[in-house]
């Protein structure tokens, strides 16, 4: 695991929570599992799939009945995010403050690390 001990990786809003829990309950998966992968326009993007296990080198996250987990290679870029749902006249969707992010496109989804090269 990465990161202080004692400190959760990822905090969840009380919206966020309410929406990944409804999630969870209607359908029938154990909770949501985070991570990056490389792609997008500023290098990686997030991705977000439902999961019916964790896997032993998730970080599990767990408030007000929503229950996250964090896939291995993304803790540590993930590491401090608050995890937010939003919803505009336009859109709804989960948002990411992150404090490691060096930069990210217009969608907010395509991301790059400030200890990545390049970034």
């Amino acid at each position: 695991m990465f990161g202080i001990p004692g400190k959760q990786a990822v905090t969840i809003t009380p919206k966020a929570a309410a929406q990944i829990s409804k999630l969870m309950q209607n359908a029938g998966h154990a909770g949501l599992r985070i991570g990056v992968k490389k792609g997008g326009c500023a290098g990686m993007e997030y991705t977000m799939e439902y999961v019916d296990d964790a896997d032993p080198n998730d970080e599990v996250v767990e408030q007000d009945g929503a229950r996250v987990m964090i896939a291995p290679m993304a803790q540590m870029f993930l590491f401090g995010t608050e995890i937010d749902y939003e919803t505009t006249l336009l859109e709804s969707g989960f948002k990411f403050n992150n404090p490691n992010v060096a930069e990210a496109c217009g969608c907010g989804e395509s991301i790059s690390f400030k200890d990545m090269p390049g970034a």
